[in-house]
């Protein structure tokens, strides 16, 4: 069994390997048509453009991961079933469900490096892409509303009206109110930059309402104690999909002590734990049509129907993520439909596969 096992993986990871590197190919291919727009901005020059598509990869391979899995079973249950290889292993004694088994070890090897890239390589890759992005092409973070951006910490509210790739701030003004809703002072830095647990402020001019009475003070520095961390700052440089789970879960924790919707970002928590499984899935999915082409017909039209299966899963994730942002559906059930849906078909061919 061992002989086996060892077999099947180095058949399937070599199609697997194969298909990534192919749509790898294929997304680095329209990165590049789509930066060459920002071409010559600043310094940002070719040089720069392909570092930043070859630092967009680690995200891509994570999208395409499931894909690249189902296609890749695909192709190597197609290549053992023409050499009747499937036949001799059913003949030996190795029942379909034996054989599901092995892949779904193969499929779990990849469901964890699909886990490892999306939290420990695709966040630092691409936080680092869209930094040297920005700062090559003379550009802000992000500017929400045309005020700037607008964050709530606790009975404050502070707007920034730039935030620069290395995380400095640029004319921040802050309102602090009490209990009441009464505005207690007003805040005006040029720039803040943070220090191990706090932000140093510098040229910062304060004014305190103290009931009819309006006071002013002016100081060059001053220390800003804030539970803004500059990591809660990555969210305005990566899509909440390229962020890692540990950053979302504490976004979303800053969101709800403050009082904010945390939907979109529960989301795509629950996806980024739920969506490394497709592999699994797509495993299942797979299966079947590796019996189905020997017996029958139409090998291509069959290969090309679970190419396009796959398609269809990654729209319906897009799809299922939308709309339960617009229905304010439970996160996980939002996040985990679609994976639910090809599971039971996946099982629900294998069974049929298995009864004919």
């Amino acid at each position: 069994m061992n002989i086996i096992s060892k077999y099947l993986f180095k058949q399937i990871a070599a199609n697997i390997a194969l298909i990534v590197l192919a749509l790898m190919a294929m997304f680095a291919f329209f990165d590049l048509i789509e930066e060459l727009e920002s071409l010559g901005k600043g310094s940002y020059g070719l040089g720069k453009v392909l570092i930043f598509v070859l630092l967009s990869a680690p995200g891509h391979i994570y999208d395409v991961m499931p894909v690249a899995v189902l296609v890749g079973c695909m192709m190597s249950l197609g290549q053992l079933a023409r050499h009747s290889e499937l036949v001799v292993l059913r003949v030996s004694g190795i029942s379909l469900f034996n054989i599901a088994i092995l892949l779904l070890k193969i499929g779990a090897i990849f469901t964890v490096i699909t886990f490892l890239i999306g939290e420990l390589i695709t966040p630092l890759s691409e936080k680092s892409a869209q930094r040297m992005r920005i700062q090559a092409t003379d550009a802000v973070i992000a500017q929400d509303f045309m005020t700037g951006l607008w964050v709530k910490d606790g009975q404050s509210f502070i707007n920034i009206e730039e935030v620069l790739p290395d995380t400095t701030l640029l004319n921040v003004h802050i309102y602090e109110f009490n209990q009441q809703a009464k505005l207690l002072l007003t805040r005006y830095a040029k720039s803040g930059e943070f220090k191990e647990d706090y932000w140093l402020l510098k040229d910062s001019t304060s004014t305190y309402f103290e009931g009819d009475k309006v006071r002013t003070h002016t100081l060059s520095t001053e220390s800003w104690h804030s539970l803004i961390r500059p990591e809660l700052l990555n969210v305005l440089l990566i899509a909440p999909d390229k962020m890692s789970a540990w950053n979302l879960y504490g976004y979303i924790n800053h969101l709800f002590n403050n009082k904010q919707k945390t939907t979109r970002y529960e989301i795509a928590l629950w996806a980024k734990l739920i969506y490394p499984l497709a592999c699994l899935v797509m495993v299942v999915l797979a299966l079947p049509f590796g019996f189905i082409q020997q017996r029958s017909g139409g090998a291509n039209a069959k290969i090309f129907f679970g190419i396009m299966l796959g398609i269809v899963y990654q729209l319906l994730n897009r799809v299922f993520t939308h709309v339960g942002l617009l229905n304010d559906w439970p996160p996980f059930l939002s996040a985990i439909v679609p994976t639910l849906i090809f599971l039971m078909a996946g099982v629900a061919m294998l069974r049929y596969s298995e009864q004919r």
